[in-house]
C-alpha cells in the first residue's frame, strides 16, 4: 500500500522548490483536471504546478516525486469510484482559520482545473447545467469563506467537516458527470509513469 501524501509535507516541498502553488490548490487543480481529461491531464498539471522552478534542482526532484504519487493515488480514488477520495487539506489540529483558507484554495484550484482546459460547446453546456453549475457556484462561495478566530470553535469545526464532505462528494460527482468527455482508454487502467512526461 502506498504512503499517502501529507498536506504539510507537500506544501513545504512546493515552497522549497519555488513553486507558486500551495498543496491544497495543487490537489484541487489535479482533481478538476482529472475530471475533464482523466489520466492524460497528468503532464500538463505537473508542468503548471512546477512552472518557473529549476528542473535541475534536487528540491524540485523531491517535490516532483511527491506530486507523481499524489497524481497516481488521486486518479485511482476518482476512477475506481469507491468513495475513497479526500481533498488534500491540513490536519484537524490546525486552526480553523488555516483550514478554512486551505479549503478556499482547494476550491480555487479545482475551479481552475475545470475552466483552464480547452472547452468545446458540449463541455461548456454540461458545466453550465445541473448538477455541475451548482457545484461550481458553491465552490465559488467557498473561495470567499473566511473563518472567524473569535467564533465558536465547535460550530466552526462542524461547519468545516460538512464542507470537506461536500467537496469530497462534489469532486467525485463532477468526475462521474464528465466521463463522456474523457477518452475511453483513460478509464480502463491505472496510469503509468508515462502520463506525467
Amino acid at each position: 500500500m502506498e504512503t499517502p501524501i501529507d498536506h504539510d509535507e507537500l506544501d513545504a516541498a512546493l515552497k522549497r522548490c519555488g513553486a507558486t502553488w500551495d498543496a491544497a490548490q495543487t490537489h484541487g487543480l489535479l482533481s478538476g483536471r482529472l475530471a475533464i481529461a482523466g489520466a492524460e491531464s497528468g503532464a500538463d498539471w505537473l508542468s503548471q504546478v512546477l512552472e518557473g522552478t529549476d528542473s535541475s534542482d534536487a528540491l524540485r526532484g523531491e517535490c516532483e516525486a511527491m506530486l507523481r504519487t499524489l497524481f497516481e493515488s488521486t486518479y485511482r480514488q476518482l476512477a475506481e469510484r469507491q468513495s475513497e477520495f479526500e481533498p488534500l487539506l491540513p490536519d484537524d489540529d490546525e486552526s480553523t482559520v488555516i483550514r478554512a483558507a486551505a479549503l478556499a484554495h482547494w476550491c480555487e484550484g479545482f475551479l481552475h482545473g475545470l475552466v483552464s482546459a480547452s472547452h468545446g460547446d458540449a463541455l461548456k453546456n454540461r458545466l453550465s447545467a445541473e448538477p455541475l453549475a451548482d457545484i461550481i457556484k458553491d465552490m465559488l462561495e467557498i473561495t470567499r469563506a473566511v473563518a472567524d478566530e473569535s467564533g465558536n470553535t465547535e460550530s466552526d469545526d462542524e461547519a468545516y467537516a460538512e464542507l470537506v464532505e461536500y467537496l469530497r462528494v462534489a469532486a467525485q460527482l463532477t468526475y462521474e458527470e464528465l466521463g463522456e468527455f474523457r477518452r475511453p482508454h483513460s478509464e480502463t487502467s491505472a496510469p503509468g509513469p508515462e502520463v506525467l512526461h
